[in-house]
């Protein structure tokens, strides 16, 4: 008997570090009052936090990563799509800066562009750009064998979703198939996952009428939603199955799905608070050690916005996101370690809205 409860403890054990290691922390570093590069690298050791996010490839920070065997998810960032669109111009970014750190530090993933979209204004004349650029960096990153280490592909923002509810029958949107379609192509030839960055704060901020703060913050006590046996406690599974079910319906049912960003402000804006946040926060660590009703058992990668409180972002509600404040202190106790997460589950029950009224509107992070 004592034999067997050491051998459970240690698989208990074991499945708690594999959960936390899924959960990295997005670096966002537009603050005039952030720590140095090297100070953020050893704040993210220092939490035992093994993944990070580079919106773009910052040689001061990527220094600092020399050796620490954190994980990166190296951004390309928007305004550089156009230029990587020439195969040459990619082959030089490549080594410029992933192959003059490898393998020193452990790039992971290469996120060709983030949230640009055919329909969104302000990234539409961009998105002709994404698939070549995606192209030419994968194809670069092949050349120099490291196809199976560093997987290429493009973050996108859950607005490209056109039908949400019922989750199973997840679908794009019409107008943005000629957009994705290759794109999908192309990550399903590279065996790659999609990156997806998953809010549930904006659903319920734009529908706190019809999307209950439970429903949000992963805190309702039962199933608020059924949909053909599989049963949604949470808007956050609601949100990637819907997005399962659209990659399914666009011959991209064999992609994972690397959720690249995810988070709860702490102020600026309708149901923001540091309670709302923590508890958001706390559970979405506590729950991607598992899976979706349509992929159960599975664990999502995720990572969080953001590391830091970013003051010279806009609107005010941009400010907020940071898990750490500029001068490291740790604004919630998170525990990305995996030996003790805070249970905050009994928090914030309310009236549940009945299945039929829930309505998924993805906004984003602007």
């Amino acid at each position: 008997m004592a034999a067997t409860i050491l051998l459970l403890a240690f698989i208990v054990a074991n499945l708690g570090i594999s959960g936390a290691q899924s959960v990295g922390v997005c670096y966002g570093m537009m603050g005039n009052n952030l720590p140095s590069k090297s100070e953020v690298v050893a704040l993210y050791k220092s939490n035992n936090i093994k993944r990070m996010r580079l919106y773009d490839p910052n040689h001061e920070a990527l220094n600092a990563l020399r050796g620490s065997n954190i994980e990166v998810m190296l951004g390309v960032p928007n305004s550089e799509l156009q230029s990587l669109s020439n195969p040459s111009n990619a082959g030089s970014w490549v080594q410029r800066n992933v192959l003059d750190f490898w393998p020193s530090v452990r790039i992971k993933y290469i996120a060709v562009g983030n949230e640009v979209s055919p329909i969104n204004g302000g990234t539409a004349w961009l998105s002709q750009f994404v698939r070549p650029a995606l192209v030419n960096v994968f194809n670069a990153v092949r050349s120099a064998g490291l196809q199976d280490q560093i997987k290429v592909s493009t973050a996108i923002d859950m607005t490209l979703i056109g039908k949400s509810f019922p989750p199973t029958e997840g679908a794009f949107r019409n107008d943005v198939r000629g957009y994705l379609d290759p794109i999908i192509g192309h990550l399903v030839y590279a065996k790659t996952p999609l990156f997806a960055n998953i809010y549930t704060y904006f659903s319920y901020a734009g529908n706190p009428g019809q999307i209950s703060l439970p429903y949000a913050l992963f805190t309702s006590p039962s199933v608020v939603v059924w949909d053909k046996g599989l049963g949604y406690q949470n808007l956050f599974d609601a949100m990637l199955d819907s997005l399962y079910s659209a990659l399914e319906g666009a011959w991209g049912g064999s992609l994972d799905v690397v959720v690249s960003e995810s988070g709860w402000p702490s102020a600026g804006g309708f149901g923001t608070s540091d309670d709302n946040a923590r508890t958001y926060l706390t559970n979405l660590i506590r729950h991607v050690k598992g899976g979706t009703p349509k992929r159960p058992n599975k664990p999502i990668e995720t990572y969080i916005f953001a590391m830091f409180n970013e003051n010279q972002k806009s609107p005010e509600l941009e400010k907020h996101f940071g898990v750490f404040f500029p001068d490291k202190r740790p604004k919630y106790h998170l525990n990305f370690g995996g030996e003790r997460i805070w249970d905050v589950s009994a928090e914030h029950n309310s009236t549940l809205p009945l299945a039929s009224d829930i309505v998924f509107l993805f906004n984003k992070r602007v």
